[in-house]
């Protein structure tokens, strides 16, 4: 005699209610990303996700997760001025602006000299 569990065939209610599972390239799509990272940042743990087998997979809750975890709002007041300054610089001049100058290049003392050679495979330890 066979298992119950042969026999049974699910219906289509039980169907309905369980949530559709997406492949990371379907969030990666949806994202503008590449699968890559997706799969990266499941790995690290830093989004939603279920792991079935060794196959990550996401439904539509896990995707609006992801996306609220990278939303970003703007923080401007009307009264920062300096605020309003810094979002209308281009994103280059402001990150060269906030790093420190850096040092000319520094003033050579003599000759160089070579490095030694590396070891090779066919030395011998003594």
């Amino acid at each position: 005699m066979l298992p119950a569990f042969v026999h049974h065939h699910p219906s289509t209610e039980s169907q309905a209610s369980l949530p559709r599972l997406y492949r990371p390239e379907e969030i990666a799509e949806a994202l503008g990303c590449s699968a890559w990272w997706v799969k990266d940042r499941a790995q690290r743990g830093l989004i939603p996700h279920a792991r079935i087998g060794r196959a990550y997979r996401f439904t539509a809750r896990h995707l609006a997760e992801i996306i609220q975890l990278y939303e970003e709002c703007p923080t401007r007041s009307a009264g920062n001025a300096a605020a309003v300054a810094a979002a209308s610089t281009p994103p280059a001049a402001r990150t060269r602006a906030a790093q420190p100058p850096r040092p000319t290049t520094a003033p050579t003392t003599g000759r160089l000299r070579a490095r030694p050679p590396r070891r090779t495979q066919c030395e011998t330890v003594a």
